[in-house]
């Protein structure tokens, strides 16, 4: 199959990167903001939900453009205790500004402040075979991925 690359410039597209990121595990650490470029980055491991496959995941990588502030909510830095990514949301201000929302499991929560939607995700190659399908408990083969 071929990697999948997206990109959301509006509300609609990136509802099309939140579904293909619903269940996606993502440590604190895969988590960067990078101020002085105004860019937001995140690996994540995403759920393939390619039916007449078995359940496996995939090393995805994404990246928000434009961003003037990242708050956060019950994420401690350092912290390495997976979380489960629910959805993105957009919540505008003044258009095209607004809030882009990490929801993520256990009430944890990102917010980014940005001046226009421009998000890219794209996969990173690795797949892997996971033992179930997504639930919100964390089991160790969904989070380890392929060996190092």
């Amino acid at each position: 199959m071929e990697l999948l690359r997206l990109a959301a410039l509006d509300i609609e597209d990136l509802t099309v990167i939140s579904a293909h990121l619903q269940d996606a595990i993502v440590r604190p650490e895969d988590l960067t903001y990078l101020a002085g470029e105004q860019r937001f980055l995140m690996a994540a491991r995403r759920f393939d939900w390619t039916p007449e496959a078995p359940p496996r995941r995939r090393l995805t990588g994404l990246h928000v453009e434009r961003v003037l502030g990242v708050k956060s909510r019950g994420l401690t830095p350092g912290d390495t205790t997976p979380m489960s990514l629910l959805a993105l949301t957009f919540e505008p201000t003044d258009a095209p500004s607004g809030y882009i929302d990490f929801v993520f499991s256990g009430g944890a929560a990102l917010r980014l402040e940005v001046e226009c939607i421009e998000v890219r995700m794209k996969d990173l190659g690795p797949v892997w075979e996971s033992a179930t399908r997504p639930g919100h408990d964390m089991d160790t083969d969904t989070v380890a991925g392929p060996a190092a």
